[in-house]
Formats: structure tokens, C-alpha cells, sequence
């Protein structure tokens, strides 16, 4: 796993050992800010569910002012650090280790607004990621695109009527859906 463009471009990323995280494959990951290629600058982004941090590093890396990353398992927390530092894009990275619906209440509660919001819960825990959903559009905290990583055969998956599915794109067992808030939709 690294960096695949951008200015941290080919370091080498790791991830905690174990089954517990599923890093977003290089390919995907190329595919996805691909797509997202002309709205990746200057954005203030957030990586739900981290894991690694390759999601939000390469965000950074590409240039997005500002990445936030959640996750509430320590050892997820201490991969993301140590791979911002092997990366040497801490500057602008903020890690937060707490629950994605209370980290989400939290952004809420201090007036943050992102300009995108990648959520890639765990593949076999639909519930969090219905329940992650409904918090983030509950709390008006995203203003643009949210990307939801799940497993291509995944079921179940509730998408709140603030967002709008804009694409779907399928890399291997990798399942994107790109979603933009409905307020975006109508300006």
C-alpha cells in the first residue's frame, strides 16, 4: 500500500496488523480520486472509519487543505499517525480517536462544515454505517460530496434522503457510492 499521486506520491503506507481494518486498495483508491480529481484541492476533508489513514493521506497528498481522521480503535489511530509522518503531511491533519456518530456530534457542536466526508465503516457492521449516515444528515456537517465505501454485495444500506447517489463504481469486491447533499443538488 502508498501514496499513489500528489505530493507524498509513492510512500510507503502500512496498516495495523490483523483483520480488524481493510485498507482501501491502491487501485480503488486511484479510481476514486480519479473522480474526484478537480474537487480535491483546497477541500476540507474527512475520513470516517480511518483505519490507515491512505484514504485521507491521499486526499492530503493531492491537495486538500485540511483532513480530518476518526477512528475509535487505538491501534487505527497509531497507523494513521505514524503513516502522516512517513508521509510528512501532519501540517494539516487533524486525528481524532472517538466514535464516528459522536466525533460527527462533535464537528456539529464546534460548527465544522466539510467539504467532503469519506465513510468506509466496517463491511459486516451495516448498522453503524446506517446509523453514521443518519447522524451526518441529522447534523448538516457536510457541504459537497460524500463518499460511502462498502462491499459490493452489501444490503441494507440506508441513504438518507439529504444525500443523492451521483455514481456508483465497483473495483473488485469494492463497492463507491458518490453522494452529494441535496442542497448541492438544487443550487
Amino acid at each position: 500500500m502508498r501514496v499513489i499521486s500528489g505530493i507524498a506520491r509513492r510512500t510507503p503506507l502500512s496498516a495495523p496488523e490483523g483483520e480488524r481494518t481493510r485498507p482501501t486498495a491502491d487501485i480503488a483508491r486511484e479510481g476514486l480520486f480519479n473522480i474526484l480529481s478537480e474537487s480535491i484541492g483546497g477541500a476540507v476533508f474527512l475520513d470516517l472509519f480511518c483505519g490507515s489513514g491512505a484514504v485521507g493521506i491521499e486526499a492530503l497528498s493531492r491537495g486538500a487543505d485540511i483532513v480530518w481522521f476518526v477512528d475509535h480503535w487505538i491501534r487505527a489511530i497509531e497507523s494513521t499517525q505514524q503513516n502522516l509522518h512517513r508521509a510528512k503531511l501532519t501540517a494539516h491533519a487533524h486525528v481524532l480517536k472517538e466514535s464516528v456518530p459522536a466525533a460527527i456530534n462533535h464537528f456539529a457542536e464546534n460548527g465544522q462544515i466539510f467539504d467532503m466526508v469519506f465513510m468506509d465503516a466496517p463491511y459486516d457492521n451495516i448498522a453503524i454505517l446506517n446509523k453514521s449516515l443518519k447522524v451526518l444528515a441529522d447534523t448538516g456537517i457536510l457541504d459537497g460530496t460524500l463518499i460511502i465505501e462498502t462491499e459490493k454485495k452489501a444490503k441494507g444500506i440506508d441513504i438518507p434522503e439529504d444525500f443523492t447517489v451521483l455514481d456508483t463504481r465497483d473495483y473488485g469486491r469494492t463497492r463507491f457510492l458518490i453522494c452529494t447533499s441535496q442542497h448541492e443538488v438544487s443550487e
